[in-house]
């Protein structure tokens, strides 16, 4: 959780032992209790809002799917190098730029009187 170890958090809670105080550590723990509870309401809440509001085809969304932490864009990439090519279709055939000839020796370029 958040990058701590159990030694960590232990060590968290001791410190705020003793900073706090014991006379004063049952008022915080009870407003910490408290805090828990209504964060835990406000996402119950939300999620009966969520669930009314979207109607009955979002009950089975996946929202893992969703997840943006999941995209890894050279994974994108290389799913996308090996997709295999396609035929192009007759608009993309038409519009290929049309291959050029190089010029033998001493063949003269193409000129074009009325363009210039």
């Amino acid at each position: 959780m958040f990058g701590l170890s159990a030694e960590k958090l232990i060590l968290l809670a001791l410190l705020a032992v003793l900073i706090i105080g014991p006379e004063r550590l049952p008022h915080y723990s009870k407003q910490l209790a408290e805090w828990i509870k209504k964060a835990r309401r406000m996402v119950d809440n939300a999620q009966t809002q969520m669930k009314s509001e979207l109607g009955d085809g979002f009950e089975d969304l996946d929202w893992k799917k969703l997840d943006p932490r999941q995209y890894d864009p050279r994974r994108i990439v290389r799913d996308a190098l090996r997709e295999p090519l396609r035929e192009p279709n007759a608009a993309e055939k038409l519009n290929r730029p049309k291959v050029q000839e190089p010029l033998n020796v001493g063949e003269s370029a193409p000129f074009d009187r009325e363009a210039t």
